[in-house]
């Protein structure tokens, strides 16, 4: 989707500096004319806000500062995780989340549901705003999911449709994953049962960067 086709959805508000940070502002993006996105410091609908810490001296959260975390299993993930699924970045995952709160659909006329594929210790530590947490190990058989409570969330929380132990993803909504970054194993994981029950590729958005990015870039985070 191009940034441009959506950008009637996003509600910008430009934030009154203090003395701290006096011309020095951390906006989202550049304005680079008429089209362009982000203008200020600030964007969302309702309670779904996006800014970035506007603190020009801020430094990364401690839990995402580590470089080397031993591989396996936390092995750099490849750009395109598996053929027709989208890989994202922040600026798209924004748009997503405000889509989401605004109850606006994707062109297929889908649904939109942001999801955190953590665990919950790792959710504990912050989210992406707007986002709903249903861990990898929900949709994992091989980490004690039963195929009745997969079901449920494929139905209940996806929109799709069960028949005769068969899905059907007409109507299901496009899901928009991301987990603590490109050495996370969490939302591919989620992904990839996705993928094995059927779910349409062109309905999964992968935001690759994650949480590590996002604390990268001074995103706020809700708990």
């Amino acid at each position: 989707m191009k940034i441009n086709s959506i950008l009637s959805v996003v509600l910008v508000s430009v934030f009154t500096f203090s003395t701290a940070y006096a011309d020095k502002p951390v906006a989202i993006s550049k304005a680079d004319g008429p089209n362009s996105l982000e203008i200020g410091v600030s964007v969302g609908s309702g309670d779904v806000k996006f800014m970035r810490n506007q603190n020009n001296k801020n430094t990364v959260n401690p839990a995402f500062a580590k470089t080397s975390r031993p591989c396996p299993p936390f092995c750099v993930q490849p750009m395109q995780l598996r053929p027709g699924i989208e890989t994202i970045g922040e600026q798209e995952i924004i748009h997503y989340a405000v889509m989401m709160s605004k109850g606006q659909k994707m062109p297929d006329g889908s649904e939109i549901m942001v999801i955190d594929s953590r665990t919950p210790d790792w959710v504990a530590k912050g989210m992406i705003p707007g986002a709903v947490n249903i861990p990898w190990t929900h949709l994992s058989e091989a980490k004690g999911a039963d195929p009745i409570s997969i079901a449920e969330i494929m139905t209940d929380k996806f929109g799709a449709k069960e028949q005769n132990g068969l899905f059907y993803f007409d109507d299901a909504k496009t899901l928009v994953m991301y987990c603590n970054g490109m050495w996370c194993g969490q939302s591919p994981n989620n992904i990839k049962s996705l993928l094995k029950y059927g779910y349409p590729a062109d309905k999964i958005k992968w935001y690759r960067g994650g949480m590590q990015n996002w604390e990268i870039l001074g995103f706020n985070t809700v708990k």
